[in-house]
């Protein structure tokens, strides 16, 4: 009896850890960098969205960070949504040459409405083919629009540009994030573009053309928004490309207190995505085929990798029982060495891919703390969706 319970949660632990481990493979094993294509004209129109909640602090320097784009003046501006502000970020904004929307909303709160109202004012301006969408706090590459407009030109409709760490130095948490970000923004988004897939939409370093817009309207509200909105465009049949040659760095916080805000507002947006939306991408891979459809449920089925690496710890942990007790249990060790090999390529690819060079090899060794920092936040009670802002650590 106790040989079968063990058998069956072997099967358990194998079952949830092998389909994320070849997932993870496969996508390192395509990872290698993309070729950029050639721009051929200049004539495309951009407003440049930053959704901006009491972001005094750092506005100017993000409106002049994106005034300096490789673009012609005449054909993209810097439109900064201050969203229920109670500082001086509309003053702020105007004063460094951004044209600026205001909001009022005390009911309707959050990034999401905020980027409805601009995209709504960005139609009704009539002055831009695409938006552009740049959180308050990033700073993005001078060939932004002429990456996302070369994609535009081939038809495509919806851009993500590689979303990376402003600060990756800042301390370990920050080092940690930004071998994340190489292995979720570069390595997945590598091997999905080369399939012709979703690259899926990252919070900040996107763009939507208006006749998207006009066809898949944003009403994207929950704590994820970005990947509810990705989601949204796939299961209406539209992928998200991938730019790899341009991209737009926020800065992550550093110390303990910020980091546990900002996390549990990640973990608790993702879990309430897995709930709500892969069920119906699963149901529309199958009626329609589509690959890119079963493309985003896998992405929200495979867990983070602090997640799957406590999942493939258990199956060797407990096959490494079962073989000293029972005879003919060595095949759930192997298998756990197999998951185990696919899990390293991937990270070491993100590591590699990250630049953040040997120090982070040694901050990976955080990585079983940092993954019960994550269980203790996600195990407490929800808080609301409101705009919580994170709070910046430099000016």
């Amino acid at each position: 009896m106790t040989a079968l319970l063990i058998h069956a949660l072997e099967l358990i632990l194998a079952l949830a850890a092998v389909p994320s481990a070849a997932y993870l493979l496969l996508v390192t094993i395509l990872s290698w960098r993309l070729p950029a294509p050639l721009l051929k004209s200049r004539v495309r129109r951009f407003d440049i969205i930053v959704p901006a909640h009491n972001e005094a602090g750092v506005i100017s320097r993000t409106v002049a960070n994106l005034n300096r784009v490789t673009w012609p003046a005449d054909r993209f501006r810097v439109v900064v949504c201050a969203d229920n502000c109670t500082d001086a970020t509309a003053q702020l904004a105007r004063a460094a040459g951004a044209a600026v929307i205001e909001r009022h909303n005390p009911t309707q709160r959050g990034k999401g409405y905020a980027l409805e109202f601009a995209f709504e004012w960005s139609r009704a301006a009539g002055f831009a083919d695409a938006v552009v969408v740049i959180d308050a706090d990033a700073e993005a590459s001078p060939n932004l629009l002429e990456a996302i407009a070369a994609r535009l030109e081939r038809g495509v409709q919806a851009v993500q540009v590689h979303y990376g760490v402003l600060n990756p130095m800042a301390s370990w948490r920050t080092r940690l994030i930004t071998i994340a970000k190489g292995s979720v923004h570069i390595v997945r988004s590598r091997a999905r573009e080369r399939l012709g897939l979703s690259c899926g939409i990252r919070g900040t370093g996107w763009s939507v053309t208006h006749q998207l817009l006009q066809t898949v309207p944003y009403k994207a509200f929950s704590l994820t928004e970005d990947v509810e909105y990705g989601i949204d465009l796939g299961l209406a049949g539209f992928r998200v490309a991938y730019v790899d040659e341009a991209h737009c760095d926020a800065e992550m916080v550093s110390n303990e207190q910020s980091a546990r805000t900002q996390r549990e507002r990640w973990e608790r947006g993702r879990f309430a995505l897995l709930r709500s939306k892969t069920k119906p991408l699963l149901i529309a891979a199958l009626k329609r085929r589509s690959a890119l459809c079963l493309d985003l449920a896998l992405d929200l089925l495979v867990l983070p990798i602090s997640y799957v690496g406590l999942i493939i710890a258990s199956l060797i942990t407990v096959a490494a029982i079962a073989a000293i007790w029972f005879s003919g249990m060595q095949l759930w060790l192997w298998l756990g060495a197999a998951c185990t090999f696919s899990l390293m390529c991937y990270v070491l690819r993100g590591w590699q891919l990250s630049g953040i060079g040997l120090v982070g090899l040694w901050d990976l060794a955080r990585a079983p703390g940092f993954l019960l920092w994550k269980l203790r936040l996600l195990l407490r009670k929800g808080k609301s969706n409101a705009w919580e802002r994170t709070e910046r650590e430099r000016p």
